[in-house]
């Protein structure tokens, strides 16, 4: 049985996709981040996961009071 059915319809489903950029063709300027995990030392990051992992400890050692 040979396939006869064609796909000429388009997949717009009702709602258009205009995708109109208001900028030239050059990418968007890089944003200066203030803070970031990534730029911390490690000896920072594991400071940083102990005073959570405290934190976390005060709450279950306050609710099981």
């Amino acid at each position: 049985m040979a396939h006869t059915h064609t796909h000429d319809h388009d997949h717009q489903h009702g709602h258009p996709h205009p995708h109109a950029h208001s900028h030239g063709p050059a990418g968007h300027p890089a944003q200066t981040a203030h803070w970031s995990i990534l730029r911390m030392t490690v000896p920072a990051r594991l400071a940083a996961a102990v005073a959570v992992s405290v934190c976390l400890w005060g709450v279950v050692w306050l609710a099981m009071r």
